[in-house]
This record gives C-alpha cells, sequence and structure tokens, in this order.
C-alpha cells in the first residue's frame, strides 16, 4: 500500500498537481481557447452589467456638469457646429478651432444637432464610451489571458484620474480615441491569433480602426508600440512578415504625428521663448512627469484641473533625481524579468510609450499653464494597473483564504476609488 501510495505520488499527474507556479509570472496560456458555457456567458454578463452601472453611478454628479474651461472653443462658440459646410471644413480645411480631431469635430456636430446646448446630453455620451472602454480593456486582457482582467478593468472604470477625461466635454477627444485604440487592439490579437480561420478580416477591421482613432484625437499615434508589445507579451516570433504587417499602422500614425507637430506649432501657436526648452529641460520635464503620473495613479489625492508649473533648472543636481530614479527602476524591471516574465517590461513600455506625446519632448500649448495633467494618462494607466492587478491575482490564488481576501480587498478598493471618483464628480459638476 505504502509503495502504490509513494508511485502515485511520483506520476506525472502527481507531480503536476504539486507544481507551484511562481507568482510573478503573469502571463497565460495564450494558445490554449478558452471554452465559454453557458455558466461562464452569464457571469460575464453580470459583471459587465454591474460594471457598467456603478460605473455609471459613480459619475452621476458630472450629469450635472456645465461647459468648462475650451468647451466654448469646442462647442458653444465653435462656428463648425452650425455652418452649412461644417462638416467639409471639420475634415479639409485648417479652420479647426484647436487640432485636426475630425472625428471628434464630427460627433460634436452631431451632439450639437441632438442636445444643443443643453451639457447632460454631452456628458452622458462621454460617460458611455468610458463605460464602453472599461469593458473593452475587460476584453482585451482577458484574450491576452492577463490575470485579474476583471479587476483592471474595475479600477480603469473607477480611478478618479479618469474624471478629467469623462466630465470634461471637450475631453470627448479622449475618450472617442480610447474607444478606438482598444478595438483595434482586440481586432489585432484576433489577427495574430494563429487558431483564427480568415484572419484578415481583423487586419482590415483593425486599419480603419485605427484611422478612427487617429481622426479622434493624433495622440494614438503611438498604437504601433503596442502591437509590438502584444506579439512580445504572447512570445510570438516578430519575423519580417510581421514587422511588415505592422508598417501600414506606423505609416499612418507617424504621418498623424507630424501633422499634429505642425498644426501644435504653426496652426495653434507652440512658438516663442515660454515653449522654447532645451534637450535636458525636455528631458528633465520628461522623466518627472513619468514620475507625476505614477504618484497619482497610485496615490489619487489633491487631484486638480491645472498643476503648478515646475521650474527647470538644469544646473541643479537635483533636478536629475527623477531620471536616477527611472533608471534605477528600469533595471529592477530588467533584473525580476526571471520572477515576474516579461509582464513588467510591457507594462512599463507601454506606459511611457502611451504617454510619450505628452511628456515634453514635443511642446504642447498646455505647456504655457502646467505640464502635466490627469487626462494625459487615460490609456497609459492601463498599464501599471494591469500589472498590479495580475501580481494581486497570482499571489492570492494559491492561499488558503486567497479568493476570499482577494474578493474583500478588491470590493475595499474599487469602493474607495469610486468614492473618490464621485467626489471628483461633484466638484466638476459644480463648475
Amino acid at each position: 500500500m505504502r509503495k502504490a501510495t509513494r508511485e502515485r505520488a511520483r506520476s506525472p499527474k502527481a507531480a503536476a498537481k504539486k507544481k507551484v507556479v511562481s507568482p510573478g509570472r503573469i502571463q497565460g496560456n495564450y494558445n490554449k481557447p478558452a471554452k465559454v458555457t453557458s455558466t461562464s456567458r452569464r457571469r460575464i454578463f453580470v459583471f459587465a452589467l454591474i460594471l457598467a452601472v456603478v460605473t455609471i453611478f459613480v459619475y452621476l454628479p458630472a450629469w450635472n456638469g456645465g461647459f468648462i474651461w475650451d468647451d466654448d472653443q469646442y462647442v458653444t462658440k465653435n462656428p463648425l457646429l452650425t455652418a452649412t459646410d461644417g462638416l467639409w471644413r471639420i475634415w479639409f480645411s485648417l479652420d479647426s478651432p484647436s487640432q485636426y480631431f475630425p472625428l471628434t469635430y464630427t460627433t460634436l456636430l452631431i451632439e450639437r444637432a441632438l442636445w444643443g446646448l443643453d451639457p447632460t446630453g454631452y456628458h452622458w455620451i462621454n460617460i458611455l464610451l468610458h463605460v464602453a472602454n472599461a469593458l473593452l480593456l475587460w476584453r482585451l486582457l482577458t484574450r491576452l489571458a492577463i490575470p485579474g482582467a476583471w479587476l483592471a478593468a474595475g479600477i480603469f472604470a473607477l480611478h478618479p484620474v479618469q474624471v478629467e477625461s469623462v466630465a470634461w466635454i471637450t475631453e470627448l477627444k479622449n475618450v472617442l480615441m480610447g474607444f478606438f485604440f482598444l478595438l483595434t487592439l482586440l481586432a489585432w490579437t484576433r489577427f495574430v491569433d494563429e487558431r483564427q480561420r480568415r484572419p484578415w478580416r481583423f487586419y482590415r477591421l483593425a486599419l480603419v480602426f485605427y484611422v478612427l482613432a487617429l481622426s479622434a484625437k493624433s495622440t494614438a499615434c503611438t498604437l504601433p508600440a503596442a502591437l509590438f508589445l502584444i506579439l512580445w507579451l504572447q512570445k510570438k516570433r516578430i519575423d519580417w512578415r510581421r514587422v511588415l504587417q505592422i508598417v501600414p499602422f506606423v505609416v499612418l500614425g507617424l504621418t498623424m504625428g507630424l501633422i499634429a507637430v505642425w498644426w501644435e506649432r504653426y496652426h495653434v501657436g507652440t512658438r516663442g521663448t515660454m515653449f522654447a526648452l532645451g534637450p535636458l529641460e525636455r528631458l528633465i520635464v520628461a522623466t518627472h512627469a513619468a514620475w507625476f503620473y505614477l504618484g497619482k495613479l497610485f496615490w489619487p489625492t489633491k487631484l486638480t484641473f491645472i498643476y503648478p508649473q515646475w521650474t527647470i533648472t538644469p544646473g541643479n543636481p537635483l533636478a536629475y533625481i527623477w531620471l536616477v530614479a527611472g533608471i534605477a527602476l528600469c533595471a529592477a524591471i530588467y533584473f525580476a524579468r526571471r520572477y515576474v516574465g516579461r509582464s513588467a517590461e510591457v507594462a512599463a513600455a507601454f506606459f511611457i510609450a502611451t504617454l510619450s506625446p505628452v511628456l515634453g519632448f514635443i511642446m504642447l500649448y498646455t505647456f504655457r499653464y502646467t505640464f502635466v495633467a490627469d487626462h494625459y494618462q487615460y490609456l497609459a494607466c492601463i498599464g501599471p494597473i494591469a500589472l498590479v492587478s495580475a501580481v494581486l491575482v497570482k499571489l492570492t490564488e494559491s492561499a488558503r483564504f486567497g479568493p476570499r481576501f482577494l474578493v474583500s480587498f478588491s470590493i475595499l478598493i474599487l469602493g474607495a476609488l469610486g468614492i473618490l471618483t464621485w467626489q471628483s464628480g461633484l466638484l466638476d459638476g459644480g463648475t
């Protein structure tokens, strides 16, 4: 009897059961298709419904918000939204009051025809797009087999740094761009899925979605980096065939990015001494900004519409503390890859790549007031959020009380974020 027991313990099945997976390795099995049963469909529907209802509820104060800041430039005093030839001029002229965002202005034109100058309808569209983005993120992370996709989607939906993008009518450009950005990534994951029968239809869809994302906001030009990161995370072979498939996205993104830089400089007006920062000054701004966004993500207090502008002093050694800290963090992530795999590197790369247009290397008109803004990290925050959510799930799944702790802790975190978002919405709703 004892001999038989020892033999069973040595068997492959028993060994597999005893195998302990490193809690840091958060990549899943990308090649194994998930079975969707009727029970799982019901769970998916229930979670999606709960996430949507809770998100809409916490943004209830924003429904009462009015037009603020440059909403007059975009909506109330924008002649393109009421002119008979407005649609033509939105797409084929230099008459845009700010950047070249034709899809955003087209959407605002339709909204102006529907709601007039009643801000409630505009707020509803932003909120619903944000809900859709949270659900798309959940779907994307699930397809990438990232543990804790549901938690990441919840944090993304309820985090107070998102209030500026959702409650500010002008930031329709952000949530609309995010919608098509995430749809592009979803279509790309279907295209590179080796089990997909007709993959090229998803490639064409990805291109269409990407053009729409760029038409909503030019910062979508960073998306090709995300396409590479998805391939690298999934450990797929990146050969010349894959590179050529990404080239059209790079060309589209580079073209729109150059148009945005030209428009910002010569049409919006980022010339003059206040925008004449040298390379060292821009590097200081960029590294400080990256840490600022991480800080607000992990400790979202004292959020404000306009943050005080920093004083840039390249001659002060303390000005480079953010750069040194960034190099140290990159080194730590690199040496920790044996424990966490590629996930931390992908999360960090996505965060920086998606933020890159607003880090200070390219001068923006808003830099005359501040170098940072909460709405700049609307999509970039996905990287750190997904990483933290996945690590938390992996650390608790093998513990005896892990699932209970995870659920309780998640409810606590999401509840706290929801309260902060409600309070931020009250402030924005009163403006």
